[in-house]
């Protein structure tokens, strides 16, 4: 199953963040593999987010809960929120409106 991963820490702890996730994604977990990560560097959540918060998003591809989460706890151990947000895959081309129509019921 495919996630984002949205991962926001303050400017303050990114040492200690991009450590974390360098050494969790020098030797991924079994089931894990990261196939994007992009860092956004403007203001992400308006009004949500306190200034000076950066915002990771990934996408991440994960067998198990166990194999996601491996990747995300050490990460939050190191100050970081992270949401771990499951996506559908839908086609991109016509049959979206059936795919829909048959997850909707």
């Amino acid at each position: 199953m495919k996630f984002l991963v949205f991962a926001m820490f303050d400017v303050a702890k990114t040492a200690e963040v991009v450590q974390a996730a360098d050494k969790v994604w020098a030797s991924p977990p079994p089931g894990v593999k990261r196939l994007a990560n992009y860092v956004c560097q403007g203001i992400t959540f308006p009004g949500v987010l306190l200034l000076n918060t950066l915002v990771s998003v990934s996408i991440i591809e994960a067998d198990t809960n166990e194999a996601l989460a491996a990747t995300t706890y050490p990460v939050v151990l190191a100050g970081a929120s992270v949401w771990n947000v499951p996506v559908l895959e839908l086609p991109v081309a016509a049959g979206v409106a059936e795919v829909e129509k048959k997850y909707r019921g």
